[in-house]
C-alpha cells in the first residue's frame, strides 16, 4: 500500500511540477514496483488477509517495509536527476567557449 500511495502522489506531481523533476520517471519506477509487489504477493498468497499489517520478516510492520522499500527507488531517481544536471551544467559549460 505504502508504494502504491507513493506512485499516486508521484504521478500527480508529475503533471503539476516542472519536468526537470523528472517525477514521469519516479512515477513509472513505482508502479513498475506497485505491479511486481502486487505479482509476488498474488502468486505467494495461501489464504488468510490479503493485505496484512505486519511481516513475517526482519521488518515486523508493513508500513514499515514498504517506506524501507521505497529508498532505493528515490535513491535511483536522485542519481538520474544528479547526472542529468551534470550533463547540463557540462554543456553549458563547452558553449562558452
Amino acid at each position: 500500500m505504502t508504494t502504491s500511495v507513493a506512485a499516486v502522489v508521484a504521478t500527480g506531481l508529475n503533471f503539476v511540477l516542472p519536468k526537470k523533476y523528472k517525477l514521469g520517471l519516479l512515477s513509472l519506477m513505482l508502479w513498475g514496483a506497485v505491479v511486481m509487489i502486487f505479482i509476488d504477493h498474488f502468486l505467494g498468497y495461501e489464504g488468510g488477509d490479503f493485505f496484512e499489517k505486519t511481516t513475517d520478516g526482519l521488518i515486523k510492520s508493513g508500513t514499515g517495509l514498504g517506506l524501507v522499500m521505497l529508498i532505493p527507488v528515490l535513491g535511483v531517481w536522485l542519481i538520474s536527476i544528479l547526472i542529468s544536471n551534470l550533463k547540463r551544467l557540462t554543456i553549458k559549460s563547452q558553449h562558452k567557449f
